[in-house]
This record gives structure tokens, C-alpha cells and sequence, in this order.
């Protein structure tokens, strides 16, 4: 892998895993001795960053993680509901049933796993709420799903313009700090996905991609107005 590539790949997924916060400098010298390269692949992976939206220019201070908003959430949305229903759609018509299959049964799994944490009660000597699950296997599953879509549309304009739209809402989703409860009903929802794709009816994958994304959207922008 070039050092350029190394360079992006790791920055970008420190943006998305939330360990580079919005508006932390990503300065030259600094990154370059931390990543052990030269300036000259990191200004190509800062860059490349830059066209990604995830790092912009801000004046006098060089390059900065950008910022997302609960305005920014609605835009990506507009974008990705007609993509990600045409995606869904395109998998019950061109997919691998049997793949499917098996992600809804991992999603049902998922269900009450969660279930169990939502159930959760109280911690009563210690007087607070029973901690938070990890939710890093979770969405490891949603993205097993999104690469799943992608390979079964077949469509490599459209896998494209889900990668960079993802990569931004994967952002929104850790600021959104999902809840238990959420996260459930977010595994139901996913089963019915991959469900609708296994049955091979591009309608009914369709109309459920449509209704977990309208609920996620709904409830992204809830909790940035909490915030």
C-alpha cells in the first residue's frame, strides 16, 4: 500500500470512529511524525480527505475535521433514501438469497442481544442506569449488510455514491449516541430489510428500507436537537 493511501485510510477511519473529533487540526508536521511518512503522501491523503467532506481548510488554521449538523443530517438523508431504496430493490432482483438469509437470522440474533440490555435494570446500589452495551458488533453487522448491497446491486456508480454518503452518516450516527432501545428496533428493522431481499420482491425491500430510514432519520435529528 502506498504511503499515501496507509495515510488516508488510517485518518479516515480515526474521523469516522469519532477518535478525531469535529475541528481537530490535522497539521502537517504533526501527522506526518505520527504516521511515520512524508509530508508530501500526507498532503495527498489530506486531500483526498478534503474531497471526501470529512476534513476542510479553515482559514488560519490549515486543515480541520469538518463539522456535521442536524442540517447536514437532512441533506444527507435527502440524498440517501432514493439511493439506499434503489440499492435495496436492486438486491431482491440481482442478490444472493441465501446471503440475505443468513444476515436476517444475524440480525434477529442482534435483537435479543439488545433486547436484554434494554430490559436492563437499574443499578441499584450504585443508583444509575445499567451501562450502555458495546455497540461495535452491531454496527460491524450494518456494515456487513452495506457491503452486501453493494455486491448485489452490481452497480459501481451507485456503491460509490453510498460509500461517501455512509462514511459521513456513520459520523451523525455516533454523535446521535444510540440507545438500547433504538438499537433494537434498528436490528428488527435491518431483519426486515434482508428479509424482503431474501424473498427476491424489490418492492416490499424497498418500501423497508424506506420506513428504517425515515425512523433512523427521525430519530438522528431528535437527538441532535437534544444536544
Amino acid at each position: 500500500m502506498r504511503a499515501s493511501d496507509r495515510a488516508y485510510a488510517t485518518l479516515r477511519q480515526e474521523i469516522l470512529d469519532g477518535e478525531l473529533e469535529p475541528g481537530s487540526l490535522l497539521g502537517e508536521v504533526e501527522q506526518a511524525e505520527r504516521l511515520s511518512l512524508s509530508r508530501t503522501p500526507l498532503r495527498e491523503a489530506l486531500s483526498r480527505l478534503i474531497a471526501d467532506g470529512l476534513a476542510v481548510q479553515a482559514a488560519g488554521r490549515g486543515t480541520v475535521v469538518s463539522s456535521i449538523s442536524a442540517e447536514d443530517v437532512d441533506l444527507l438523508f435527502e440524498l440517501r433514501l432514493p439511493l439506499e431504496v434503489q440499492s435495496a430493490r436492486l438486491a431482491a432482483e440481482r442478490g444472493d438469497p441465501q446471503r440475505f438469509a443468513t444476515l436476517a437470522d444475524r440480525f434477529a440474533a442482534a435483537e435479543s442481544t439488545l433486547q436484554v440490555s434494554a430490559d436492563s435494570p437499574a443499578d441499584a446500589s450504585a443508583g444509575s442506569p445499567a451501562a450502555a452495551p458495546d455497540d461495535t458488533q452491531y454496527y460491524d453487522l450494518t456494515a456487513e449488510l452495506d457491503e452486501a448491497l453493494s455486491k448485489a446491486a452490481a452497480n459501481p456508480y451507485l456503491s460509490h455514491a453510498l460509500r461517501s454518503m455512509r462514511a459521513h452518516l456513520v459520523r451523525a450516527r455516533r454523535l446521535a449516541q444510540h440507545e438500547p432501545a433504538r438499537l433494537q428496533a434498528s436490528a428488527r428493522e435491518h431483519r426486515e430489510v434482508c428479509l424482503a431481499i431474501a424473498s427476491g420482491d424489490p418492492e416490499t425491500a424497498g418500501a423497508a428500507m424506506l420506513i428504517h430510514l425515515r425512523r433512523s432519520h427521525a430519530y438522528i435529528t431528535a437527538q441532535h436537537e437534544r444536544s
